[in-house]
């Protein structure tokens, strides 16, 4: 191996792991800040909501068609411009002056976020080799844990001390950094799929039928959500359709006809983050409203989760490369799915020591799931669908981001009804967060079963 080699590598790890890094960052200090930004801008709970969640719902429209823009067209070029829409759209957050302008800078920060989230874990595959994935994937995914760490601590730090848009214009330095270092230093160009062409018809389709389910879901309450919904069904049963036919499908249907590791392992990360996402959205409320604390302090108590993920993940990472993935995740699940059931038991008089456990379990879980069940979905596939595959669990991630989201503005409707959560409320409150918890306790334990049925990846390639 040359040393220009050694030291492409290097930066591929340095670049995509600095963007992991600051994108989940964000997201962790925006719902630290959540109860600032409902008082600023008078907020009802499900409107609140959207602040994340349209976030969400534009990274899971754009993560599959970006994810084959970048196979076709270079993945360096993608992710490099990603950031650049990123950072532009860090900057809109902050001088949003309106609920409408925030929740809209933050679906344009969803599409630059899509476009690193499709091509930086394929960036890494395309430069390492097989017995260093796992290795690399872990690192990645400890970056992505450390952002989340940092994200509750300086984002509660920043809310208290300088306000809630402080957040958006620390992010701004960062993602210039990571601009500058994309285009200037990571050398090379990454397209397996280069000459083939870019399904449009098929994208549309797919956009189509991903806005209506996930907008109808979050209506689900009302008569409007189930029509949207049942729209938003045919647009898929259309999109499958015309992808079979297709020459050049956004999603490879052969990936999941006959690949049982993928389909299993991109289920399994459904159904994980749809179980666990909400947690840190219904904690930061439960925390700042019910028990009375600050930004800050707040932050310090949710911290504890991202902070077991960000200190295990390089180790089950690399664990994965010498045991099955599907074992090491399944357990992960396992142990989430305790954490989860933990919270059902939330009221007024819940201790920090009991909340803080609960959330050590979770991170110990999730850490031992998120780098395994990666290394399993694109260690099972070709490298000319790395962009792809990529794209499709990242697609995995933000729609379960997106459904439990969906999930606590549902319980939230329904319980509390589309008001501001102010003392009158707070026992509607914790009924509508401890109902959550059990729905996401029940559905985590269903993916185990998912988990263990992806099977073997030791004997080699499965496509």
């Amino acid at each position: 191996m040359d040393i220009d080699q050694i030291h492409n590598r290097r930066v591929a790890l340095f670049v995509t792991t600095l963007g992991a890094f600051l994108i989940p960052f964000m997201g962790s200090s925006v719902n630290i800040a959540l109860p600032s930004i409902g008082k600023e801008f008078a907020m009802d709970a499900v409107l609140l909501g959207w602040v994340t969640a349209s976030y969400l719902l534009a990274a899971a429209i754009f993560l599959a068609p970006f994810g084959r823009v970048a196979d076709i067209y270079g993945r360096k070029k993608v992710f490099s411009y990603g950031f650049v829409i990123y950072t532009l759209s860090s900057f809109l957050s902050v001088i949003s002056t309106s609920p409408f302008l925030l929740i809209s800078s933050r679906a344009l920060q969803g599409i630059g976020g899509s476009m690193t989230y499709s091509t930086g874990v394929a960036i890494l595959m395309s430069v390492f080799p097989p017995g260093e994935r796992g290795k690399v994937l872990g690192i990645n995914v400890a970056a992505v844990y450390s952002g989340l760490s940092c994200g509750p601590v300086l984002g509660g730090l920043l809310t208290h001390h300088f306000g809630w848009r402080s957040i958006f214009l620390a992010n701004i330095p960062l993602g210039f950094l990571i601009v500058i270092l994309s285009f200037s230093k990571l050398r090379g160009e990454w397209t397996e799929a280069k000459g083939e062409k870019f399904d449009f018809a098929g994208t549309l389709l797919y956009s189509f039928a991903l806005l209506t389910i996930m907008y109808g879901f979050s209506r689900l309450s009302e008569v409007e959500g189930t029509f949207l919904i049942l729209l938003g069904a045919m647009g898929v049963w259309t999109f499958v359709k015309w992808e079979i036919k297709s020459k050049s499908p956004i999603f490879n249907t052969e990936l999941f006809r006959n690949n049982n590791v993928f389909v299993f392992s991109n289920l399994a990360a459904l159904i994980n983050y749809s179980a666990t996402y909400a947690v840190s959205f219904l904690l930061s409320l439960y925390l700042q409203f019910i028990k009375g604390l600050s930004p800050q302090d707040a932050g310090m108590i949710l911290v504890s989760q991202p902070i077991m993920q960000a200190l295990f993940s390089p180790f089950t990472g690399r664990l994965s490369d010498r045991i099955e993935p599907r074992i090491v995740a399944s357990t992960g699940m396992a142990l989430t799915a305790v954490g989860l059931f933990l919270l059902i038991f939330l009221d007024e008089k819940t201790t920090t020591p009991f909340i803080i456990t609960s959330l050590i379990l979770l991170g110990l879980g999730f850490a031992l799931f998120s780098s395994p069940n990666t290394n399993a979905v694109m260690s099972s596939i070709e490298k000319r669908f790395y962009g792809v595959a990529s794209g499709t669990l990242g697609t995995m991630r933000t729609t379960g981001m997106m459904f439990s989201m969906g999930m606590a503005m549902l319980f939230f409707t329904l319980y509390i009804g589309r008001t501001q959560i102010t003392p009158p409320c707070y026992p509607l409150f914790i009924k509508s967060v401890k109902t959550a918890f059990l729905f996401f306790a029940i559905f985590c334990l269903a993916g185990i079963f998912a988990s263990l049925s992806r099977g073997r990846v030791r004997r080699g390639v499965r496509y």
